[in-house]
């Protein structure tokens, strides 16, 4: 039997979405000192990554391990610079 990457894509978006703080974040929370990489940028960035995942899925396409790996790696990398940044706190 084939493993659902549908599913595990969805997963991993669903998890994303939990993680990440996509709608509290603004220009205001910034902190330009304490910077390495603009936490906005990369949240937009994120974002956009996952919405397009999220249309691709409603159009009924099968992600690949490759893409799931994609997204994946995206959001580890993402997470640590907002981490670093004091965007969000280590759970």
């Amino acid at each position: 039997m084939k493993p659902n990457t549908r599913q595990a894509m969805a997963d991993l978006i669903a998890r994303i979405r939990h993680v990440f703080p996509f709608d509290q974040f603004g220009e205001d929370s910034c902190s330009a000192e304490n910077c390495s990489g603009c936490s906005m940028k990369l949240l937009e960035h994120l974002d956009t990554l996952v919405e397009d995942w999220e249309w691709r899925l409603q159009q009924d396409e099968q992600p690949t391990f490759g893409d799931l790996e994609k997204l994946a790696r995206a959001s580890r990398k993402i997470h640590a610079v907002l981490l670093k940044n004091g965007v969000i706190e280590a759970s």
